[in-house]
């Protein structure tokens, strides 16, 4: 299915009838080939966006799957460039995938790939930027505040949480359908089969987003990606969300700080 390359039907139903880590970790050496990882296009537009605010000392990225975050964190970071995931077969196609990196410059930042679960993450103030891309899917919006709050632990006092986010599709879209439909399959399957296989289009709205990135401490800036254009309204059909987790003032107080 999708190119030669990539799973066939049946792979995708043995995945999808595992939990979300195993079905992954089935998923994993083909999954460069689907259409669920994260395009390039929208890759190189949030580098460009985030690329001002560098450079960093220290990245993270959340949900790494196969690198993709890595990729765009490395050129912009000095030190070391950190993935984590939750899915054992992710990282191991990461690993072969990308170069390892020195830390020495000449050959770009340290790498490392770290084992957890994003709602538990192993870090206190170690990076000054994290990214994520195409994961949040995998995460109930109950979730949303333990997870957002453990990338606000994760980074440095003025440190940055950067993601972009598409706009909903009209009703007229047969993306809207089809999301829906996707939606409703797996709300089904949740519903009759164990263990569940959380992923979902349609439960990662902006406002209920930006609220629970307030309320883990974040001030909210949201950049358009203009390579998208925009939609008849004139609001763009992409957005990076940037969060800045508040600087330290000179006597150790925490401070608000604006991207």
């Amino acid at each position: 299915m999708f190119t030669s390359q990539g799973p066939s039907l049946r792979e995708l139903a043995v995945q999808a009838l595992s939990s979300t880590e195993r079905g992954y970790d089935l998923l994993a050496p083909k999954f460069d080939h689907t259409p669920f990882r994260t395009p390039e296009r929208i890759l190189d537009a949030c580098a460009e966006a985030l690329r001002p605010l560098g450079p960093f000392a220290a990245g993270l990225d959340v949900c790494c799957g196969t690198g993709a975050g890595v990729e765009v964190l490395r050129p912009m970071c000095r030190e070391h460039v950190t993935g984590v995931d939750f899915s054992a077969g992710m990282l191991a196609e990461a690993r072969a995938t990308l170069a390892p990196g020195d830390g020495t410059g000449s050959t770009g930042p340290a790498v490392h790939w770290v084992r957890a679960d994003a709602r538990a993450l192993p870090f206190s103030e170690g990076f000054d930027v994290a990214v994520s891309f195409g994961a949040f899917g995998h995460f109930l919006p109950a979730e949303r505040p333990v997870l957002f709050g453990q990338v606000h632990r994760a980074l440095r006092p003025g440190g940055l949480f950067a993601f972009p986010v598409g706009a909903p599709q009209p009703l007229t879209s047969p993306w809207y359908w089809a999301m829906l439909g996707f939606d409703g399959a797996m709300r089904a399957r949740n519903l009759l089969w164990r263990p569940p296989f959380v992923m979902y289009y349609r439960t990662f709205g902006l406002a209920g987003v930006r609220a629970d990135l307030e309320r883990a401490g974040f001030t909210v800036e949201l950049r358009p990606l203009e390579e998208f254009g925009r939609r008849d309204d004139g609001s763009p059909h992409w957005r990076l969300v940037v969060a800045r987790k508040a600087a330290r003032g000179r006597e150790g107080t925490v401070t608000s700080a604006r991207c």
